[in-house]
């Protein structure tokens, strides 16, 4: 075991003897000084993983050595002992970056208990999440032989999106494996789940089933539109669970969180389906029969086409609703129009209901399939939660929040559907008018040029609620990390898409969205 160093400063040095043997009888190499100056000249000369800084020390005082040790080595930490509990010395303590704050008389026990939280910290959470991890390993694997619900899914969800996160802070990677292993054992059974259950969600109106996204706005939101206070939407494109977390630390000091719930994509798992089922409050199915005029097909490469109608379809279903509140719609593509929606605050806020749409993380998907560097920033999970989470930090949006929780303003943050990285293909063949997304395909004589594991296959579109523009229509889902490519080309196809993060199919991430409520604090 690594043996740690530690340089000890305090102007009774003598008395504290038994402590430093304490220590070194633990495995700590502890280096003692009766001064601040002392202890200064050794920062200089030497390397020290931890300082134990009396604050009351003759000559040069704690909290001036301090100063001057973060001058010359700011990364070390400092653990501040003190006689004194002024508030005014613990702030400036706090201030100058301590690591610690000790009040005399100390015991040895308390010092060690510092010494492990900020030397050992890194391996005992590791040590703690592996070995909590494969308690939780077994238990997962056996709910597996369960003939599981869509709630029960979701709480299985969670637990694998909560432990992903875990092992991303964990130094030690072992578990690693392990996990991705059982993330891809899940997403194989929750695809044959979706495969046996959708078909009785979308038609059979005596199945409990999920909240789905053409019911989201009718039984989650518009029962929110009440009183005087304005309620902000907000729908951030290709959002997952996992990146909802990361952003709930972030906004934590902003919202104190009323309820946070996930529901179900529809299928296709794409913007263009998911994102208008939500706005019109209609399956695609019934978007096509019911709203010809704003429904647009997504055969060839036409994908893009089918949301320029968001802001009708909501008026309409709220129209539908008997809602007569002010609602304003928008739609943010660039940092330009993300600085204009916070520069219009103020008369955004006089709406009821201020819908909003970001679709950065969209956009950095496709940037990352097309981008070498951003490839090379991102190259896993961890580095892209780590890529949105900076975006969230440091954008436009983030300010936008601020300004709604200083309004004591009321939030919902949510998504159309998630993404998952894909890394298998499988060749498909179809004509010429079949549409361009990786994981699902729609057209006329679609069939498979390969195995049929891990692809869902419709022939009945009508019976997933999907449009068929042709009698012949028909729709291929892949699963778990499977995405589509053509035989021609098919190498330099498939090496272009590998490990890129697609959507539009059946799997955990894409399905299994976060809905969060939040409330100003």
């Amino acid at each position: 075991m690594q043996r740690y160093t530690i340089l000890w400063a305090d102007d009774e040095i003598e008395l504290l003897k038994p402590y430093i043997v304490f220590l070194e009888n633990k495995g700590y190499d502890v280096t003692p000084v009766p001064s601040g100056s002392d202890a200064l000249d050794l920062v200089e000369k030497q390397n020290f993983d931890l300082i134990f800084l009396d604050e009351m020390m003759a000559g040069m005082t704690g909290l001036d050595t301090l100063v001057q040790i973060k001058k010359i080595k700011p990364n070390i930490p400092v653990v501040m002992i003190t006689k004194s509990e002024e508030e005014r010395i613990m702030e400036e303590a706090i201030g100058s970056k301590i690591a610690d704050y000790l009040i005399k008389p100390i015991n040895p026990n308390q010092i060690l208990l510092s010494a492990k939280k900020l030397l050992e910290n890194k391996r005992l959470v590791s040590e703690k999440t592996n070995s909590s991890y494969m308690q939780d390993f077994r238990q997962i694997s056996m709910q597996y032989n369960d003939d599981l619900d869509f709630e029960e899914w979701v709480e299985i969800y969670k637990k694998l999106v909560f432990w992903e996160l875990e092992i991303d802070k964990s130094s030690d990677k072992s578990m690693e494996e392990v996990f991705t292993m059982q993330k891809s054992e899940a997403n194989t059974r929750f695809a044959k789940f979706i495969e046996e259950s959708y078909e009785g969600w979308m038609t059979d109106p005596k199945v409990k089933k999920p909240v789905m996204s053409h019911n989201l706005l009718k039984t989650k939101v518009f029962p929110l539109l009440k009183g005087n206070d304005p309620l902000f939407f907000i729908l951030i494109d290709n959002f997952r669970l996992d990146q909802w977390k990361l952003m709930e630390e972030i906004i934590n000091d902003l919202f104190a969180v009323e309820a946070d719930e996930t529901y179900y994509s529809i299928l296709p798992t794409s913007t263009s389906y998911a994102r208008n089922a939500i706005f019109s409050g209609m399956t695609p199915y019934d978007m096509a029969k019911q709203t010809p005029d704003l429904w647009v097909t997504d055969e060839g490469d036409n994908e893009e086409g089918l949301n320029k109608n968001e802001e009708e379809y909501l008026q309409r279903q709220m129209k539908k609703n008997n809602l007569p509140h002010k609602m304003s719609y928008h739609k943010i593509l660039n940092n330009n129009q993300a600085k204009s929606l916070v520069d219009n605050f103020s008369r955004l806020a006089q709406d009821d209901f201020v819908v909003v749409v970001y679709n950065f993380i969209d956009m950095l998907s496709h940037a990352r399939t097309d981008m070498a560097v951003i490839k090379e920033l991102a190259p896993d999970e961890a580095a892209y939660r780590s890529i949105t989470k900076s975006w969230i930090e440091h954008s436009p949006m983030l300010d936008f929040l601020k300004l709604i929780a200083s309004k004591k303003g009321r939030l919902v943050i949510t998504t159309d559907h998630g993404m998952v990285k894909v890394k298998n293909a499988k060749r498909i063949v179809g004509d010429r008018n079949v549409n361009t997304n990786l994981r699902y395909k729609q057209g006329r004589n679609l069939n498979l040029d390969d195995k049929r594991d891990n692809v869902i296959e419709v022939r009945k579109p009508e019976n997933y609620k999907l449009p068929s523009p042709n009698m012949s229509t028909s729709y291929f889902f892949t699963t778990n990390d499977y995405f589509f490519a053509y035989p021609n080309n098919f190498n330099h196809y498939v090496s272009h898409y590998k490990d890129t993060f697609q959507h539009g199919g059946v799997s955990l991430e894409e399905v299994i969205i976060p809905f969060v409520v939040l409330k100003s604090k």
